[in-house]
């Protein structure tokens, strides 16, 4: 299988310190108390009555993420500030997806041949693994191919989310195998919602990226250069940034600074929508570590990208 090495330290999935855990799935969850997983690993009722599995470090840092889109919906760090965003119009009754957090975009980026961003954020994963290293809890999620992915795409295939919680940090890796017999291709990202001042937000790192700006039609976005060594939101912002750096960071205004590091998400988007979301636009931003460009997998073959976030 074709493996990726990231510059940051995660744990490999085969790590002998991974231990199987019970696998729970994304049906209804049919009691509110906690039920404990592993150490630092908790599997609770979320809102609409949803499975939630809640990280807690030694060190105080905490973490929430729903089975349903194994969408990562809070991080908060040991003082308290939760750093991601959840929009006030996010519902949670399997009928949409979870507008916030870290919502997976999978086997599609954006408008295409099947519905917005595809589909692994519309459906239930798993949890296969769990474990606890000096105080940090790390799970690991599943999602495989069912009649309602079929049905968009028809190709057999595994994905596998890690998520790594530390003092101040969380990381993830997501690993997309071919389980087909045939090839398959696919773009991906991971739609990230971070809590924010608008008017006091910046981005930096991504001077010198080609960029495609999806203002004023997304349809034919408009190619460019990001001559900018810090990035603002005056009003709409809707572009992806090609070739992007390892790391990016962002200023949320907020007095935070978060590093933003990934290892072979090779491309950047930013979004705020303005006025389009007048309830919400000032306090979150978007900045999303994509593969806009398809990623094409034989049989057996894996792909894999890690996401590192931090504040110092």
């Amino acid at each position: 299988m074709a493996m990726i090495l990231m510059p940051f330290p995660v744990p490999s999935l085969n790590s002998p310190n991974l231990r199987p855990t019970k696998r729970y799935s994304g049906m209804a969850f049919a009691t509110s108390n906690q039920k404990a997983v592993s150490s630092g690993v908790n599997i609770t009722q979320g809102e609409g009555n949803l499975p939630k599995l809640v990280l807690t470090s030694d060190h105080g840092s905490e973490a929430e993420i729903y089975l349903f889109g194994g969408c990562i919906t809070s991080w908060k760090v040991p003082s308290g500030r939760d750093l991601l965003f959840v929009r006030p119009d996010a519902v949670f009754d399997k009928k949409k997806p979870i507008s916030g957090g870290i919502p997976h975009c999978f086997p599609q980026f954006g408008p295409g041949p099947m519905q917005q961003h595809g589909f692994a954020r519309n459906m239930d994963w798993s949890l296969v693994e769990s474990k606890n290293v000096e105080g940090n809890p790390t799970l690991t999620l599943e999602l495989k191919d069912g009649p309602y992915s079929r049905a968009m795409w028809d190709f057999s295939f595994q994905a596998r989310y890690k998520v790594i919680l530390n003092t101040k940090s969380i990381s993830t890796e997501l690993t997309v195998t071919n389980t087909d017999n045939k090839p398959f291709s696919f773009s991906s990202a991971l739609h990230s919602y971070f809590r924010a001042s608008i008017t006091g937000v910046s981005v930096k790192g991504l001077k010198g990226c080609k960029t495609l700006k999806k203002d004023p039609d997304p349809k034919n976005p408009i190619e460019g250069r990001e001559e900018r060594d810090v990035i603002t939101f005056p009003g709409f912002v809707d572009c992806i940034y090609l070739d992007a750096p390892g790391e990016v960071q962002l200023d949320n205004g907020l007095g935070d600074v978060i590093s933003i590091r990934n290892t072979n998400w090779s491309d950047a988007v930013l979004w705020n929508p303005h006025m389009q979301m007048e309830a919400c636009y000032k306090d979150f931003v978007c900045v999303e570590n994509a593969k806009i460009g398809t990623v094409q997998l034989e049989p057996e073959e894996s792909w894999i990208a890690k996401q590192h976030l931090s504040i110092g």
